[in-house]
């Protein structure tokens, strides 16, 4: 509710056919607002701590944890560059493991989905053949470290299962980037500085426009 309290309001025309006439308007958030950290800060390493998002975790218990206040998870979404939770967001264990098994049932879940490359090293310590590449089942490679007349060979290959890929996309959600708490007031004020609006024919004050068409951009 903390992000929607920060965007600015739009009127437009009601569409509905029992309105009482053609000056009738309807108040909404404009979702055509988006928040976002300012481009001069988005590379300043600074500006940002790393953050692992523990099982369970959510945005408004990151934000609580971070900043004191549990509405400021938009804040957390929005440094994190996340816009849709649902997907950006790693789901909790139990939610995970419910979720791969109305996807894939049961039985499946548990049964190979690809194949992927082990690391191998040579001798020196050398990495030969990077972990995490989608092979054949049958992939093989030369086996390192011996005569090149040699034909010995490997098959650095393991089978992922369906819950272990879901699993690894799930994980990969976990490391995120968060404002540091000294920083705070001043996002937030950019953030209301831009979610106010300028002049212009559709000016109401500088949180409200009004327009007749919907589909219009407002600046």
């Amino acid at each position: 509710m903390g992000y929607f309290r920060e965007l600015p309001n739009i009127q437009y025309q009601s569409p509905f056919s029992n309105r009482v006439s053609s000056a009738s308007y309807i108040t909404a958030k404009n979702l055509f607002r988006r928040m976002k950290i300012r481009d001069d800060l988005q590379n300043v390493f600074t500006v940002f701590n790393k953050y692992e998002i523990d099982d369970g975790d959510r945005p408004d218990t990151v934000a609580r944890d971070l900043y004191g206040k549990s509405s400021l998870d938009w804040v957390v979404l929005t440094t994190a560059g996340i816009i849709n939770v649902r997907d950006g967001w790693p789901l909790p264990s139990k939610e995970l493991y419910n979720l791969v098994v109305e996807r894939y049932g049961i039985k499946e879940i548990n049964e190979v989905r690809h194949y992927e490359t082990t690391e191998v090293k040579n001798a020196r310590g050398v990495t030969v053949l990077p972990k995490g590449k989608i092979v054949d089942k049958d992939f093989k490679i030369p086996k390192p470290d011996v005569d090149n007349n040699d034909s010995a060979t490997l098959n650095p290959v393991r089978g992922v299962t369906y819950y272990e890929y879901e699993q690894e996309l799930n994980e990969r959600k976990r490391n995120i980037f968060v404002l540091r708490r000294e920083y705070l007031q001043q996002f937030l004020n950019d953030i209301r500085n831009e979610m106010t609006y300028k002049k212009s024919s559709q000016f109401v004050n500088r949180k409200l426009v009004k327009t007749e068409n919907t589909r219009v951009t407002i600046n």
